[in-house]
């Protein structure tokens, strides 16, 4: 280019850049008039991108869009309104936690170009928890809280006034920006929606006309979520209103942080023909509603979603259920056959044959549509044609159809034995489903093999969006912990959903043989939490939180009843009774669910108000009293007297599993070290790493750690010599390898090295074995953990690294193992046995909320908790020496472990005839003889204090009736004298027939 083309070149520039700024102020001037006069309002702290706007807006005809703004906290751009442009944009930030965003159309095209203009703001600036807690006083401008409070009475009086100030201070600390310049009106109808979110559990939907532009009448709509799905929550969103139709105008949506999730707060605008959406109970407002709540369990990155849902070949309701249906299907097929019905084969099943997924949707919705005439007989018709076609199904793959079949057949029978579910209640967070447990045998040995024969007495499925579970009861009156598995890759949740059914069928099983001594029958939750994609601890814990807020909302949506059916109008109820179902806290339950499950029991009106759920400030805490530790220690000292050890004054070594920090580990190492002035432990291993010390650790510095802290809380500085520490928290980097902390105490010197992956795993995996001791207690570790391939592992060079085995933790050792291991001489008492303590003091924390005020239990805790651990300690050594007395009578050719589970189906095959004639004779318990035998069974405070006494006949029958049968099953056993049974028995058999 020579220098004349050069000069005449940016000449052009020049009267190209002249003339956009000759067309700025039209263009500023169009963008007055056309666009909602709230864009001075909401763009007012970006007047130069608004400059921007008006200088570029003709580049828009050959542009895909304009950046007016780009930082790391804001990004301002300009489209053209056409299909798909909001999307390809959230699609751009799906890795980005939006805390602010607002879309604004033009009320007419762009001049010179035909579309409307669509400006898109978006924030980047969520406040953390941490943030949220630690901030100060919020120097809130006193006309700001006099117009905001002011606008409130006016538009928006049933606001519960008395949250005003903590509510605006919460929105200021997380963006102080929008409260500054938004006007009051549109303050206050944040803080309502928040307030009614709040309020409502957690989402809420309405609709109402916004009555703020005369000439151009608009709609508001109203959406909030508590702990919404991360990172592309807003684009699911605005899918809906693009499936349905819906033509947003205006958005303004606003994330902010409570100080324990956030919630997201958005306000839709459509146009006028929006109105139709004011009908409350039209297609169209139910619709939306049930779609934008259905956000909350529909993952975007599910294949129905991407397959169905996106192509527009199902709605997004029916979407979950088909995740829900797939669900199912997997965990109940692969815990037998993992190879042949892996997730990805099961969920294939469906989304390769959209016509039979659809009728299987559509049967499903026949039985479960609230209102829907003559059901029975379009159910039944439909039913029998599903089953036929399952039947002949044939594409011509015989392995796949196979599979297929096998799916879809399972997946009639979860339709056709489910009694309830709570998938047309629209305000629900997590699908359940409440199943006769009928489905089991028509399944068939096949994927029944490997279960315990018993059947439950109740089996309920749960579907969220980041992961799924049961609960698992094997009586009517059932209690037994909720735990959650926390996956965090994508392989660990589906190794976990493989074997997630028998897990929580064995633990459940096994709850059920320990319950023994109490009411209730045993029960269990189990649920996987797919944590794969967050990185950071507060993300995990707030998708946790959302997963158990979620299942005990849609288990109360099912289990909530009046007169026995379902309280819900809009759920059919074909089982039609109460049904007391008690939870209590297990592995990864924090304090602060806890407390909210009892509280949210209680406002929804559950039959057992906060006594759903254990463990609680209103109740006895399991690791503060140490109820579960009680018994596993008392279960030990009987045991070691059959040793010839006296625990309280002979020396004795002890290897453990669990941290020091946990309940069962470290209420077990505070009972040792006050009780055991000669204990040796010599090792402890948990999560965190591993100690072994071989004349024991040492007492100061382990008394520092119990109760406190995990075991790599301890000071290597205490160990003796020979002791060694591993630890599994501490690591560091040598080029592309990990490596892992191990120190020693050798000739006097501690010595630290690092370690490969592959020798930490090595020697931490093998000291459960290896170590030696008079006893070992597993007092925490993954079930399964010694079993039949490797229980040889525990008799190095031949002989039992261990006497006896006191199984603090559920499930540690399989059946097949326990029985290897005691052929060898090894004493073990089982888990059902040993740790039964734990839920007999949450049985006792439900009687105490169900006789006592809350004021009367703070008032008599002291007492109410000292009576409880009497008969804790009293349960458990009455079936030690049980089990060693029957020991001795069979001789020895029965083992322990057996005798235990004999002793636990004694126990309830007595209570289960009890229940049933105490039940068929609720006028028993009022009689002296009864009434004593229900009172022994109470502690000494409610059987002693005439004002407790009266209330107990205020009980629910079933309540009565269950403890009176719980309290003679177990004196009928534990206290049975043979033959003085067989005399009475014999006697009363002759008087009733042969006497004159």
């Amino acid at each position: 280019m020579t220098e004349a083309e050069k000069i005449r070149w940016f000449r052009q520039v020049s009267k190209s850049i002249t003339a956009r700024c000759l067309d700025a102020g039209a263009n500023l001037q169009w963008l007055q008039e056309q666009m909602h006069p709230y864009l001075s309002v909401t763009m007012h702290d970006e007047a130069e991108a608004i400059g921007s706007l008006a200088i570029q807006m003709p580049y828009l005809k050959r542009n895909k869009r304009l950046v007016l703004r780009d930082t790391d906290k804001t990004l301002i751009l300009a489209r053209l309104n056409q299909p798909g442009s909001l999307y390809r944009t959230l699609r751009l930030l799906r890795e980005r936690e939006i805390s602010y965003a607002q879309f604004t159309h033009s009320y007419a095209p762009v001049p010179g170009i035909g579309e409307e203009l669509e400006l898109q703001r978006f924030e980047f600036d969520r406040r953390t928890a941490e943030e949220v807690l630690s901030a100060g006083e919020a120097r809130i401008p006193k006309r700001l809280h006099r117009e905001i409070r002011a606008a409130l009475k006016a538009h928006y009086p049933d606001y519960d006034f008395s949250r005003f100030d903590k509510e605006l201070r919460l929105v200021w600390i997380n963006n102080e920006t929008y409260v500054r310049h938004s006007p009051p009106r549109r303050v206050a109808q944040i803080l309502w929606l928040y307030h009614q979110a709040v309020q409502s559990g957690g989402v809420f939907f309405d609709a109402e006309p916004a009555e703020e532009i005369l000439d151009q009448p608009e709609y508001r709509i109203l959406f909030a979520a508590g702990n919404p799905p991360q990172l592309d929550f807003l684009q699911q969103v605005m899918e809906v209103y693009n499936r349905l139709g819906l033509g947003i105008k205006r958005s303004y949506c606003l994330t902010i942080h409570n100080g324990i999730h956030p919630y997201f707060l958005g306000t839709f605008y459509l146009r006028g023909e929006g109105k139709t959406l004011l009908a409350r109970d039209g297609f169209l407002y139910n619709q939306l509603e049930q779609e934008l709540f259905n956000t909350q369990i529909l993952s975007t990155a599910s294949e129905s979603y991407q397959r169905f849902v996106a192509t527009g070949s199902m709605n997004g309701i029916d979407a979950a259920l088909v995740n829900a249906f797939a669900g199912f299907c997997h965990t109940t097929l692969a815990h037998n056959q993992p190879d042949r019905f892996g997730y990805q084969e099961v969920e294939r099943a469906f989304t390769s044959d959209l016509e039979m997924t659809l009728r299987l949707v559509a049967l499903f919705r026949t039985r479960f549509e609230p209102r829907l005439p003559d059901r029975d007989e379009h159910y039944r018709r439909e039913c029998a044609e599903l089953e036929q076609a399952i039947s002949d199904y044939n594409t011509g793959h015989a392995y796949l159809d196979g599979i297929r079949r096998t799916v879809f057949n399972c997946c009639l029978l979860f339709i056709t034995h489910t009694l309830k579910t709570n998938f047309f209640v629209n305000e629900k967070h997590a699908l359940a489903f409440r199943l006769d447990p009928g489905y089991l045998d028509r399944l068939g040995p096949e994927f029944t093999a490997d279960l315990p024969p018993e059947r439950p007495f109740r089996v309920t499925f749960f579907f969220g969006r980041h992961g799924c579970g049961y609960h698992i009861g094997f009586s009517d009156i059932a209690r037994g912990g909720w735990r959650t598995v926390l996956a965090k890759n994508r392989d660990d949740f589906i190794t976990s959903a493989n074997t997630l059914f028998r897990e929580n069928y064995v633990l459940a099983h096994t709850q059920h043989l320990k319950n023994k001594d109490i009411y209730e029958g045993g029960s269990k939750m189990v649920v996987a939490l797919d944590a794969a994609d967050l990185d950071n601890p507060e993300t995990v814990t707030r998708r946790l939180y959302k997963l158990q807020y979620g299942f005990i909302q849609a288990f109360l949506d099912i289990f909530v009843t009046e007169d026995g059916k379902a309280r819900d109008p809009r759920v059919v109820d074909y089982y039609g009774e109460d049904e007391p179902i008690e939870l209590g806290p297990d592995e990864n339950m924090h304090d602060e669910m806890v407390e909210l499950i009892a509280r949210i029991s209680a406002k929804r009106g559950y039959l057992l108000g906060p006594g759903v759920m254990s463990s609680k400030r209103f109740g006895i805490n399991h690791k503060e009293y140490g109820v579960t530790s009680t018994g596993v220690i008392t279960f030990a000292e009987i045991t070691l007297q059959q040793l010839g050890i006296d625990m309280r004054k002979d020396a004795f070594s002890v290897k453990l599993t669990g941290g020091p920090g946990g309940d069962v580990a470290g209420n077990g190492l505070r009972l040792l070290l006050e009780r055991c002035p000669q204990v040796q432990i010599r090792l402890i291993l948990d999560g965190s790493g591993a100690l072994v010390d071989p004349v024991g650790a040492d007492r100061e510095a382990l008394s520092r750690v119990v109760l406190k802290s995990d075991i790599d809380g301890f000071d290597p500085q205490a160990l003796h010599e020979g002791g060694m520490m591993i630890f599994r928290s501490q690591t560091k980097k040598d080029g592309l390898r990990e490596l892992y902390r191990k120190v020693s105490r050798t000739a006097g010197e501690l010595v630290e090295e690092w370690i490969t992956v592959d020798e930490f795993y090595r020697e931490f995996n093998s000291l459960v074995f290896d170590v030696e001791a008079d006893l070992f207690i597993p007092a925490g570790g993954r079930p399964e953990t010694i079993h039949a391939g490797n229980w040889q592992q525990f008799l190095p060079g031949g002989t039992p690294s261990a006497r006896a085995i006191i199984e603090g933790a559920n499930s540690f050792i399989t059946p097949e193992a326990r029985e290897k291991l005691q052929a060898e001489g090894i004493i073990i008492m089982r888990d059902a046995s040993a740790n039964k303590c734990g839920v007999i003091s949450s049985s006792y924390e439900i009687i105490a909320n169900l006789l006592l005020t809350e004021k009367e239990f703070f008032a008599n805790k002291d007492t109410y908790v000292g009576d409880v651990l009497e008969i804790l300690e009293k349960r458990a050594a009455d079936e030690a020496r049980l089990i060693f007395r029957r020991y001795d009578e069979f001789s020895g050719s029965r083992s322990y472990t057996d005798i235990s589970a004999g002793l636990s189906r004694e126990i309830n095959e007595h209570y289960a005839r009890l229940f049933r004639y105490f039940q068929d004779r609720p006028e028993l318990a009022s009689r002296p003889l009864y009434r004593r035998a229900l009172l022994a069974h109470l502690p000494r405070i409610l059987r002693e204090t005439p004002r407790y006494r009266k209330r107990i006949g205020s009980l629910p029958p079933k309540y009565q009736a269950a403890i009176l049968a719980s309290e003679i099953a177990s004196s009928l056993v534990y206290q049975q004298d043979r033959e003085a049974d067989y005399e009475q028995m014999l006697n009363g058999h002759l008087q009733r027939h042969f006497s004159v």
